[in-house]
């Protein structure tokens, strides 16, 4: 049950709300919570926010910090007052993740990743947004924090596509009907015309609805000038700064340009531990079968965790699919969606640049290829168009 059906404070939990509309939370009372050794440390700090937020503001001088001591004698203060006047029976319900419903809910993430329509991408960054800190608390569920975070860009994109799109036909405003992540109950239809029979509600863990929005594909000046304006204020990953010396050469020495290092940004945010809901997993996001036919093994160790060895992967794929497409765009393209894939669209629209088929690719994999080359000509100076072949 919702914060909001219970009346529960707006500023309790505001990440849980876009889970809560999703129907990925549920909330167990807080007398079954206060059984757990954490709860006394919960009410004392939401009780030292509710008391620091209700001290008059000074207009004229800044109060000095406060002690360790004096902020412990207001927690106890603040304590015997709570146990005194609160009673936690009739406290409404605490959100919680449902922990069963992420995985899952991260899969259709990923199904949305790769449709055709990219708009339906522009809801998904409030969702990942709320999700991310839940992901960060269960050991578990770790590994998918760093693969969902370097999808961000993606979702921050496509609100800007929507805004730039022309509005759907029947709209009359700049409003664009959202696609949501979950079926929504069908609302009784008027008496008459005659009601066109509503959807039937599906499972929550059932396929995403239709996408409402139209088709629309940006040009590709509309996905420089995004990918520029987010990159340009973008920082270097964590982890870039170590991991940039030490796998550059590794993709020299394979023969494949050395700035196509900076695809783990893309990719895993540079974070060896990431994986995929569909599997891939590493630096660069390597699938089982992938990994294998260049050399790594993934049982009963699983290589692709290994920067250096999920690296020199990578760049033998790379320059392989370079060898077989003739240039990056489209070797990248086929990195993300898939070779055959790539190979037969090229086929059955008689095209022979990424530009081409690009209406046709997923959504991801739309904006995987401008981002990728607005990443290089922040990063290192050069395009995708300036990077020469392989040289083995």
């Amino acid at each position: 049950m919702s914060g909001e059906s219970t009346g529960a404070s707006p500023g309790f939990d505001p990440g849980i709300r876009p889970l809560q509309r999703a129907g990925f939370a549920r909330g167990p009372g807080l007398h079954d919570a206060h059984q757990t050794p954490d709860v006394n440390r919960t009410f004392r700090s939401i009780l030292l926010g509710v008391l620091l937020q209700l001290v008059p503001a000074r207009a004229a001088q800044t109060p000095p910090a406060p002690s360790p001591s004096d902020l412990e004698a207001l927690l106890n203060e603040g304590q015997r007052w709570w146990e005194q006047h609160i009673d936690e029976e009739a406290l409404p319900s605490l959100p919680e993740l449902d922990l069963q419903q992420v995985e899952p809910l991260l899969r259709r993430v990923q199904d949305r990743l790769q449709a055709e329509n990219l708009l339906d991408l522009a809801e998904l960054r409030v969702v990942a947004e709320a999700l991310l800190p839940w992901l960060e608390r269960e050991t578990a569920l770790q590994p998918y924090v760093p693969w969902l975070r370097a999808r961000l860009d993606y979702f921050q994109a496509a609100e800007t596509f929507v805004r730039e799109s022309p509005p759907p036909s029947g709209v009359p405003t700049s409003v664009v009907p959202r696609s949501p992540l979950r079926p929504r109950l069908p609302v009784q239809p008027p008496a008459a015309p005659p009601p066109v029979p509503p959807l039937q509600p599906k499972s929550s863990m059932g396929p995403l609805l239709p996408a409402t929005r139209p088709a629309w594909v940006p040009s590709a000046a509309q996905q420089r000038k995004v990918w520029s304006d987010i990159t340009i204020v973008e920082p270097w990953p964590d982890q870039a700064r170590r991991r940039v010396p030490q796998l550059k050469p590794i993709f020299r020495e394979e023969g494949v340009p050395e700035e196509l290092v900076w695809v783990a940004e893309v990719e895993s945010s540079f974070d060896p531990r990431a994986r995929s809901p569909a599997g891939a997993a590493g630096l660069y996001q390597l699938m089982p079968e992938t990994a294998r036919a260049q050399g790594l093994s993934t049982f009963p160790f699983d290589q692709r965790y290994r920067p250096e060895k999920n690296a020199r992967a990578s760049a033998r794929y790379l320059r392989a699919l370079h060898r077989r497409f003739k240039d990056w765009p489209l070797a990248l393209a086929a990195y993300n969606a898939g070779e055959t894939r790539v190979a037969n669209l090229l086929s059955r629209h008689r095209a022979r640049t990424f530009h081409d088929i690009a209406r046709h690719l997923p959504a991801e994999t739309q904006m995987y290829v401008p981002r990728i080359d607005a990443l290089l000509q922040r990063r290192e100076g050069r395009s995708l168009a300036r990077l020469p072949g392989p040289t083995r």
